[in-house]
């Protein structure tokens, strides 16, 4: 499963008096207008408007339009505030919707940065529906096949974080992880690392491999993508 809890946010040009030109091209706290495009299992296109310095929107579909997520974030003293909504697919006609909204913060900004890694936690709520399939055997539903596709509902939260090391001016490690828990019996947990690698001042590209597991269904995948600034 496409886990979109671990969507990261972006804020401001000037957050936390870190102009964004001075910041790492992998900063998730860079307001910037960009244009990329990734594979996994398939071709993926994103991009983000910077609306002014606290203000950002962005979107990301595949090339069918059956898996998609649009978002932004509002810059805060202490934070940023962050919204997404989604959709994933997954085999034999299950799906997940997910909304959230949360919360994060460098903790570059309190001078926390061990064995050069800036990282930076993010928290928030999450609500997702959709349909799973479920093993007939474990369900009162009577049909006659191995699985039916049964509905679900949950409000719950999130904790998790992204971080980066920077080896040289042009590479840079990459981790992130983190879980959820909801009602209903929800949980979930996602995480991956990667390398990043800046070409020039506009352009850069990743490669990175991720392994996500939720009470809708797993994933695991390894892909890249380029991204262009403007």
């Amino acid at each position: 499963m496409r886990s979109t809890a671990m969507v990261i946010a972006l804020c401001g040009v000037m957050s936390f008096g870190v102009a964004a030109e001075e910041k790492h091209h992998e900063d998730p706290t860079r307001i910037v207008t960009k244009a990329g495009i990734a594979y996994t299992d398939s071709v993926r296109i994103s991009g983000s408007i910077g609306l002014d310095e606290a203000r950002m929107i962005n979107a990301r579909t595949d090339l069918e339009g059956e898996e998609w997520r649009i978002g932004g974030s509002w810059l805060l003293p202490m934070g940023i505030l962050n919204f997404n909504f989604s959709r994933s697919d997954y085999d034999d006609g299950a799906y997940k919707n997910n909304y959230s909204i949360g919360t994060f913060v460098p903790l570059t900004y309190f001078g926390f940065e061990p064995a050069g890694w800036q990282i930076f936690p993010m928290a928030g709520y999450s609500y997702n529906d959709g349909e799973f399939l479920m093993d007939q055997n474990h369900s009162d539903a009577g049909l006659e096949s191995d699985y039916v596709l049964m509905p679900a509902s949950s409000h719950g939260g999130y904790l998790g974080g992204f971080a980066v090391k920077p080896l040289s001016d042009k590479w840079s490690l990459m981790a992130f992880g983190g879980g959820s828990m909801g009602s209903d019996n929800y949980s979930g947990h996602w995480y991956g690392a990667g390398v990043s690698h800046k070409l020039t001042d506009k352009q850069s590209f990743n490669i990175f491999g991720y392994v996500s597991d939720d009470s809708f269904g797993d994933n695991s995948k390894i892909g890249g993508s380029y991204t262009y600034e403007f």
